[in-house]
């Protein structure tokens, strides 16, 4: 019979491996690890599907390993001598990738040649070792999918999981698919990642909605929530719950965290029919983003409507003749930014007009930032629902030297005769004057040696459900 025969939540602290140090503290993870190890022994797959956050990985596409074998060791954590070599599941992997590509989704398969000329390796990663390294410990007998979710929308990534899904049931493979993932890296204070509270409340809330099955609620997680996690598992949760589509439940076979990071690992089983849950899921997160552009300033709620526009129409949207009296009578430089799950997906603006009004500077800037970004690939409309606007409008530049300059309040502009670099004030990571201003510098291309000038500007920043 195939099928998808068993999935799992798995993390990957290389510490876990006895040979990379002293894993008694999380015991409880080790001992979990290997009763995946002997319940896949028992299950006896053809093929282990992984997906993992620790490989190659694209912004606009999932990248899938195609070769003959793949292989890899943990020396970057000084052990050298914990090594794997597995078969690749060519077939399958190809399966999978053309359906999803027929789906629209962007996938990149890696080969040997295709990462060489960027000097990347052909490699199993350390997010794949560790839970390998311990079902191997039980049960070898088996071929690899490799896989390194990419940074796309949500439900994409749910849509990419049913596509494996299919690619499964149409070769007649026994299958077992393992989203590895460490959770919040944001537990304790003496961590190596910043602390917040938050951490250990999104890692509850994460395996208490594995446990009771609510797919929907793990989808509609708090964004702000999920971004103050830090956490490194919830895409990979997103492909598997699209392998699951379908009602299921969870066993937390371990949790802990005393490194500062959580480490979780759950047991999911298919409870009833396979079931395409991606429209309910859409409705979902679109309902949500519906009531959150409500409750929003007009600044946000025009960018937002600007974007939606241009998907429907593909075209510029014009200013709107009712409402947002305030931005149409008022001419004055913006900029917009959008994030995606806390990452910057875009960053378009003006230092000074350029239009007839803020209305239509906005709506120019937002879609700049959006298709016209050259540090990314153009959003797509699959993101809308994740992607969070925020708008900064900014007073007239000034004249300004580096002792009045504070990167709280101000944004500084260096110029050269024509190169220019801007920095928006209050981002995170900087913190001081002389990070500003080498961030600025660097985007113009000016030497710190040389003469330029500075100028500072004020913004009035603008977020959605403001």
């Amino acid at each position: 019979m195939s099928d998808l025969l068993g999935y799992y939540l798995m993390p990957h602290p290389p510490i876990a491996v006895p040979e990379v140090g002293d894993n008694r503290p999380i015991s409880a993870t080790v001992k979990a690890c290997l009763a995946v190890g002997r319940e896949i022994k028992e299950l006896a797959p053809d093929t282990i599907i992984i997906i993992t956050p620790h490989g190659v990985m694209f912004s606009d596409a999932v990248a899938i390993s195609y070769g003959e074998r793949i292989k890899g060791d943990l020396a970057r954590f000084r052990a050298r001598q914990v090594q794997i070599d597995k078969k690749i599941d060519t077939e399958l992997t190809l399966e999978i990738a053309v359906r999803a590509k027929a789906a629209g989704i962007p996938v990149a398969k890696l080969s040997h040649e295709y990462l060489s000329a960027y000097g990347r390796k052909f490699e199993l990663d350390h997010g794949s070792l560790v839970p390998l390294y311990f079902i191997e410990k039980s049960y070898q007998d088996y071929d690899l999918v490799h896989i390194t979710y990419g940074l796309l929308g949500t439900l994409e990534l749910y849509r990419f999981g049913q596509k494996i899904r299919e690619a499964v049931t149409e070769l007649g493979r026994r299958a077992v698919v393992i989203a590895s993932g460490d959770l919040s890296h944001r537990l304790t204070p003496d961590g190596p990642y910043p602390y917040s509270p938050s951490g250990k409340v999104f890692d509850e809330t994460l395996i208490s909605l594995l446990e009771k099955g609510d797919a929907k609620g793990i989808f509609t997680l708090d964004e702000h929530l999920v971004e103050e996690a830090g956490e490194c598992g919830l895409r990979s949760l997103y492909v598997l719950l699209g392998c699951l589509s379908g009602e299921f439940t969870g066993t937390r076979l371990s949790y802990e965290g005393p490194f500062g990071v959580g480490y979780g690992v759950v047991s999911l089983k298919r409870t009833g029919n396979v079931e395409d849950l991606y429209d309910k899921l859409k409705e979902e997160i679109t309902t949500a983003r519906r009531k959150l552009a409500v409750k929003s300033n007009d600044y946000v709620r025009l960018a937002r409507m600007s974007l939606e526009y241009y998907f429907r129409h593909r075209k510029t949207m014009p200013v709107p003749k009712e409402g947002f009296t305030e931005l149409k009578d008022r001419r004055a430089a913006a900029f917009v930014s959008l994030k995606k799950h806390g990452t910057l997906r875009g960053c378009i603006g003006t230092i000074l007009p350029t239009k007839p009004s803020l209305a239509a500077e906005i709506i120019e800037n937002t879609l700049s930032a959006a298709l016209r970004d050259p540090r990314f690939p153009p959003v797509r409309e699959a993101e809308l629902a994740e992607i969070d606007i925020s708008v900064d409008v900014l007073s007239y530049p000034e004249p300004a030297e580096k002792s009045n300059l504070d990167p709280r309040r101000y944004g500084v502009i260096v110029s050269k005769g024509a190169r220019r670099g801007v920095l928006l004030p209050d981002l995170e990571g900087v913190d001081t004057v002389a990070e500003q201003l080498k961030i600025a510098l660097n985007k113009a291309g000016i030497s710190p040696n040389e003469d330029f000038r500075i100028e500072r500007f004020e913004v009035v920043r603008y977020r959605e459900g403001e």
